[in-house]
């Protein structure tokens, strides 16, 4: 699995570099302590990628006022919004008004089709394994039921086709120099392509050397 602090510093780069004004700077003083742990002790362990994940994501409210949640998850099949709220910030220093807020705002995204998710910071610092059962609970319905070739990046459907039309086993070293790549991105693409039983890994000894293409694939490359 790809290092934690390694992709953890690429998402918040690769976001930092596509935006500007307030937008970056939420980023830079929003994603803190806690925002960082919900994704290593509850997020990294079910998921091993950020893959379609949005940190400090802007939304507006039905009077079109601008507000962030932690996290947007936005996969082809649905939209998900992450919280990790400290009790001390979120419940007891809140007012009525506030606290009125808060619930017409989800009670809106609701209705908008987003599915929100909120974890107190103790359980996600004290608890991590109830708030991945949560987490687990809400959103892999939702991977059962999508079509394997709706969760493919178009990186990925193209190593499906190479892998494909290269009538053998596939290594790690043919999509590097296929696509010019370097090793831990060819390495995911074929690891994420196994994941949802498309490619099957051959491990002639205790590691995997290549991958053969299972019966399924060619159904998801269309």
């Amino acid at each position: 699995m790809p290092d934690f602090e390694e992709e953890h510093a690429r998402l918040l780069e690769r976001h930092l570099s596509k935006r500007s004004g307030e937008r970056r700077g939420r980023l830079l003083r929003g994603h803190q302590h806690a925002e960082k742990l919900l994704l290593q002790n509850v997020w990294w362990p079910l998921f091993g990628s950020f893959d379609h994940l949005h940190p400090e994501y802007e939304i507006h409210d039905w009077n079109r006022k601008s507000q962030f949640l932690d996290f947007a998850f936005l996969p082809p099949y649905g939209r998900f919004g992450l919280e990790c709220d400290g009790y001390q910030s979120h419940i007891k220093d809140m007012d009525r008004e506030s606290f009125s807020y808060s619930l017409n705002r989800d009670t809106y995204l609701t209705g908008m089709g987003w599915k929100m998710i909120h974890f107190s910071f103790d359980d996600v610092q004290k608890r991590p394994d109830v708030c991945r059962m949560l987490l687990q609970l809400v959103i892999g319905p939702h991977l059962i039921r999508t079509p394997a070739s709706l969760l493919l990046s178009p990186d990925e459907k193209d190593v499906l086709r190479f892998a494909i039309q290269l009538g053998k086993p596939i290594r790690t070293r043919d999509v590097m120099l296929q696509y010019q790549i370097n090793f831990r991105t060819a390495r995911k693409h074929l690891h994420n392509l196994s994941v949802q039983n498309l490619l099957r890994p051959i491990k002639p000894n205790s590691y995997v050397s290549c991958y053969e293409v299972t019966d399924r694939a060619v159904l998801h490359v269309m």
